[in-house]
């Protein structure tokens, strides 16, 4: 395991990663700082603020305990992957073809119209959970979907993990709130920020580990 200047464990580079992403995550360990992350963490969180140039989401995310352990082995075992949005698919369509073949369910495209009082996206999502409840979720975009799902979690059967990293200004952090309050394994990205493109990040980053590392 490679050390930072910082004197933290780094993940080792990668052949799934393309040498200038190595180049931005060398820049990445030379310019974070002191950290307290793991090793699988700081792969994670690295692999965030190379996809937005923002070293604040340093200070923003948060795992619960177990949580990218069950990620892991959630995607070794092939198991689906529901997305809120298709921007959110096509960010991690490449690195899931190039590892396990997990099934990529896009919540949105699984509704043509909304049900009375919510979005398509909500509605997706909720027929998502209703025929994959033990998949990978992940939200990049919209708080509503999110919001769903915790009424849908209030017991198990709990999914291996959540990526919640919706962005905005209404029921943002409403919805990240509300499921830092369940016993659900759960990546999240506190406050106004996260966005397809971190949800991506944090799923693709977990391919990596989950493939790099397997026994």
């Amino acid at each position: 395991m490679a050390r930072s200047p910082t004197g933290a464990a780094t993940p080792e580079a990668t052949p799934l990663n393309h040498p200038i992403l190595e180049q931005s995550f060398a820049v990445i360990d030379r310019e974070i700082g002191e950290h307290s992350f793991t090793a699988p963490e700081y792969a994670i969180v690295r692999r965030i603020i190379h996809s937005t140039a923002d070293f604040e989401f340093k200070d923003l995310v948060r795992f619960s305990p177990g949580a990218i352990e069950g990620a892991i082995a959630g995607l070794r075992r092939s198991v689906p992957i529901v997305v809120d949005v298709s921007m959110v698919k096509q960010g991690i369509t490449t690195l899931v073809g190039k590892t396990f073949g997990n099934p990529i369910i896009s919540a949105v495209e699984q509704a043509n119209l909304a049900l009375p009082g919510k979005t398509r996206t909500e509605t997706g999502m909720l027929h998502c959970w209703q025929h994959y409840p033990q998949a990978i979720y992940v939200i990049g975009n919209a708080p509503t979907a999110l919001l769903a799902l915790c009424d849908c979690w209030q017991s198990e059967p709990y999914p291996p993990v959540v990526i919640a990293a919706p962005v905005g200004f209404i029921s943002v952090i409403e919805s990240k709130a509300a499921l830092s309050q369940l016993p659900v394994p759960q990546i999240r990205v506190e406050g106004r920020k996260g966005g397809s493109p971190v949800a991506a990040a944090i799923l693709n980053a977990l391919l990596v580990l989950a493939w790099e590392n397997q026994n």
